[in-house]
């Protein structure tokens, strides 16, 4: 009985087989259990990110603070400019053309930036429908061209533009400007009628302004040839009937 028990004791007393996990924490010194940890490197980089992140955070939420910001101002701005287009537009149908410009100008004055663009277009072409009415002509072509920059297709503005130029007696930029709307609108027959009305009196206008011309020619020619004894008379200029050119002889 007594050796029984001592050699059951000596194999509880006996040492374990150790596995290899336990060999490593025993080589290494640590108590990993065979899960990887992460270095002291990896857990800088995150703090650092991570303090980054808190930097960054306060300057992001400024910078769409002022975004929206400033859609709320271009918002607020269109409008309060549309408003003032409207009560112009009211003014207008009254007849009140000077008043009328005067609440366009406002609008203009208001609105800015390319999301106004639209907005600024309408107001510089009705501005340039008051002038036209007032009389004014120089005026319509200042503000309907300032429209026409805005929106080159701006059909309202090209009309009043070129019957503008009309009046002034621009007659080929008339012609351009209806030859424009005819190019946006071929069924435009009232852009027709005008081309069919204007050219001739445009042709009439270059002949005349030729005839001007060589006759301020002629006196500076005879101002000139006088000191010799001769005039322009002692030059004949024949009008090529094919090109509308002239050829010029001497005779004496």
């Amino acid at each position: 009985m007594v050796v029984i028990q001592q050699q059951e004791d000596s194999k509880q007393n006996s040492p374990k087989p150790s596995s290899s996990a336990d060999s490593t924490v025993n080589q290494n010194g640590d108590a990993s259990d065979g899960f990887e940890t992460a270095s002291e490197r990896d857990v800088s980089d995150d703090e650092n990110d991570h303090d980054n992140d808190q930097q960054l955070a306060p300057q992001k939420q400024e910078e769409e603070r002022d975004h929206k910001n400033d859609a709320e101002s271009i918002q607020r701005a269109l409008s309060e400019a549309n408003d003032a287009k409207l009560e112009g537009n009211r003014l207008f149908v009254e007849g009140k053309y000077e008043e009328a410009l005067v609440k366009y100008e406002v609008a203009l004055g208001v609105a800015s930036g390319p999301e106004t663009n639209e907005l600024r277009s309408v107001c510089h072409s009705n501005r340039g429908i008051c002038f036209f009415k007032l009389e004014k002509y120089e005026d319509t072509i200042r503000e309907c061209t300032k429209a026409l920059e805005l929106n080159h297709t701006y059909m309202k503005a090209l009309v009043k533009r070129g019957e503008a130029y009309e009046k002034c007696e621009k007659l080929e930029e008339a012609i351009a400007d209806m030859k424009k709307i005819l190019e946006l609108d071929p069924s435009n027959d009232q852009a027709r009628r005008a081309i069919i009305r204007l050219e001739p009196l445009a042709a009439e206008k270059r002949e005349k302004m030729k005839e001007e011309m060589i006759a301020k020619l002629k006196d500076m020619g005879n101002s000139v040839l006088g000191r010799f004894g001769m005039s322009v008379d002692n030059f004949k200029a024949v009008k090529d009937p094919n090109t509308g050119s002239y050829s010029i002889s001497f005779q004496r």
